[in-house]
């Protein structure tokens, strides 16, 4: 039988905390431990931590006794503590999905080529009971790693959350956990660290995880600055192709490739800031900066020129006719704008 250490760091999460630790002690065929790790909450988390221990031999807690933060946190309990066959990483106030981790380490066990699996997550509000997941076992497919990784750099963002991934913890502990460096990314960067030296397993069309969606979520301030978070997501794929274990000969191409998809991702949020009406409240300028920045030659992209055609219109007509220039030809919308230029004229 596999066996799976799970993380579950906690901070200020004690509420939601025993949904989070009994979907891991009820996971069926599988040798389970739990480490809780409060990171000096102070609220009684640390106390409902230790009632969950004392109910159960499995749960280990851990509390500190200055905040250290997430990434600090996790890695304590991925690398220091973890020795199992394979090892989680779970929120406090995510769980997991009935059979979740019999169904990743199957996958494990069967493959050892396979670094890492993870499957989809299920979003929810947190309400009880727990929405039923998808857990029929519908196959899995084996990525090469490489060739998953440069999918991650043809997209520019990344495909896990987190909670649904298992990994073999002799991988996770050789390769390092999460770069204190990069805060609001590291997951990304972890998982294509890992795919330079193995392959990915993904099960397919089951829910490996409840990520849980709410206004407390730790990355829903962040993401509310798009040019930071577009500048995190670059850093992410730069740690990659600078690594000295990168021996992929393409990755300067990559390199280029993820800069152009920011670049144009950049670009779109700032165009999409004139469709809503909001190019003088949101990051606009700054967008464009960051698009020039990480690629360059951006006049070249076809989202520049449709930024270019709103803001010609000004935020007033742009937002009228915001379907047309998202959907359609730089060339037919400005055909489009002088039709209504000529209505207004009486022409």
């Amino acid at each position: 039988m596999a066996s799976v250490d799970v993380v579950i760091p906690c901070y200020k999460y004690g509420s939601v905390l025993p949904t989070a630790v009994r979907s891991v002690l009820d996971q069926p065929g599988v040798d389970v431990r739990v480490l809780v790790i409060d990171d000096c909450s102070g609220d009684g988390s640390a106390d409902v931590a230790r009632g969950l221990s004392e109910q159960d031999s499995r749960v280990t807690v851990v509390e500190h006794k200055q905040n250290k933060g997430h990434i600090a946190t996790y890695n304590e309990g991925l690398l220091d503590w973890a020795s199992a066959d394979y090892c989680a990483l779970l929120s406090a106030d995510d769980a997991l999905t009935p059979g979740a981790l019999r169904r990743a380490t199957r996958l494990l066990d069967t493959h050892p080529e396979v670094g890492f699996v993870y499957g989809r997550p299920l979003h929810w509000d947190g309400s009880e009971p727990l929405p039923t997941a998808r857990t029929e076992d519908n196959g899995w497919t084996v990525y090469n790693g490489p060739s998953w990784l440069r999918r991650r750099f043809a997209l520019g963002d990344g495909c896990i959350t987190s909670p649904e991934v298992v990994v073999r913890t002799s991988m996770q502990q050789k390769y390092g956990g999460y770069n204190p460096e990069l805060r609001h990314t590291g997951d990304i960067e972890m998982w294509m660290r890992f795919a330079l030296h193995a392959d990915v397993g993904y099960l397919r069309g089951v829910d490996q995880a409840y990520y849980r969606v709410h206004g407390q979520n730790m990355s829903a301030a962040y993401y509310a600055s798009v040019v930071a978070d577009l500048r995190q997501r670059l850093a992410a794929y730069t740690a990659i192709t600078d690594r000295e274990d990168n021996h992929l000969a393409d990755k300067t191409d990559l390199d280029r490739r993820v800069r152009r998809v920011l670049s144009r991702d950049a670009l779109r949020r700032a165009g999409r800031a004139f469709d809503k009406g909001r190019s003088e409240v949101d990051p606009v300028e700054e967008l464009v900066e960051f698009a020039r920045e990480s690629y360059g030659d951006i006049e070249n992209l076809p989202e520049w020129h449709t930024l270019q055609l709103r803001k010609r219109l000004g935020p007033k007509r742009a937002r009228a006719l915001s379907p047309l220039v998202l959907t359609a030809p730089a060339r037919r919308v400005r055909h489009h704008v002088r039709v209504l230029k000529w209505q207004r004229e009486g022409i």
